[in-house]
């Protein structure tokens, strides 16, 4: 259709209109509200934001992975024997510990389910470790296991012999990691599953009861079923977060005796700080990514569930 005396056709009327709204579904949902002053605004909350994100995050994480990425420091790591102990070590500290504090937290999450008072007042009480600072707490628990130490003075003036040397043998010195490790994040974890269990609708423990299921039937036939994604959840994050302890480790055992406790997250210290080989550093860290990674996807695809059975 032709144009005459600066008249548009019908057709371009149409295209243009469709141009526009073609524009404007190209915005991101959030441009699309925000308008004038209000983006400026936007703009200039968000970009500080994201320049310390890129500087402390994004930049030193791909830095990393940089020094990391040449295969000779690999080869140099795996023929480390000081590398597999602490890879042995990191396995029975995370795998021991994790599912010790997570049944731990199930057991005491349905003895504070009781509605007595005092039971009540130990729950306040027993977020202490979680609210304690966990450099302190750990101090705390190294100078009472070293030896001598305030256990051992305490088993020589209560039985008049000495105690044992908690840090000269190697179970006994991991289990003194797990010990304190489980001590601190007990609480926490708690009281996350004393929350899902108070979710449980009453209902179902009154019909419960008329079934005759109760105690450890209840428990097993009503509790777990309801409590098993939350558990899940729990327990993989329990694992991410210990597999990169630091403190535990490196406070309470120091990894007596003789290095055998060291795990992962402190092997890679050492040869950052005393040895001077950060790259290799690094490198044990990226080394426990096939461990990691797996865990984290499986956290994320259970969080992403549209419901939680609760």
């Amino acid at each position: 259709m032709r144009v005459e005396g600066g008249a548009v056709s019908s057709t371009q009327h149409v295209l243009a209109a469709a141009g526009r709204a073609v524009n404007r579904q190209r915005r991101p949902p959030w441009v699309a509200h925000l308008h004038g002053s209000e983006l400026h605004w936007a703009m200039a909350f968000v970009l500080p934001y994201l320049a310390v994100l890129v500087a402390f995050a994004v930049y030193p994480i791909l830095y990393g992975f940089w020094m990391a990425s040449d295969p000779e420091l690999y080869l140099e790591l795996f023929s480390e024997d000081e590398y597999w102990d602490a890879v042995v070590t990191t396995l029975f500290y995370v795998g021991i510990g994790v599912n010790f504090t997570m049944v731990m937290a199930l057991l005491l999450s349905g003895y504070f389910m009781r509605r007595r008072w005092w039971i009540k007042a130990l729950l306040v009480l027993s977020m202490l470790p979680w609210a304690l600072p966990g450099q302190v707490a750990f101090i705390s628990f190294h100078w009472m296991l070293i030896y001598p130490g305030f256990l051992d003075a305490l088993s020589w003036k209560v039985l008049g012999v000495d105690g044992p040397d908690w840090f000269h043998y190697y179970w006994s010195a991991l289990g003194s990691n797990i010990a304190a490790y489980c001590w601190k994040t007990l609480p926490f974890w708690t009281v996350i599953l004393l929350a899902g269990r108070m979710a449980i609708p009453q209902d179902l423990y009154d019909a419960a009861d008329i079934d005759g299921a109760t105690g450890f039937r209840r428990f097993r036939h009503l509790v777990i079923p309801l409590l098993a994604n939350l558990y899940l959840v729990c327990t993989l994050l329990c694992t991410i977060w210990m597999l990169g302890d630091f403190n535990t480790p490196e406070i309470v055992s120091g990894g007596a005796p003789q290095g055998r406790t060291t795990v992962l997250a402190t092997l890679g210290v050492d040869y950052l700080l005393e040895k001077g080989k950060p790259a290799l550093g690094v490198a044990v860290v990226i080394s426990a990514l096939p461990l990691l990674v797996p865990v984290a996807w499986l956290l994320v695809r259970r969080m992403r569930h549209a419901e939680v059975q609760l």
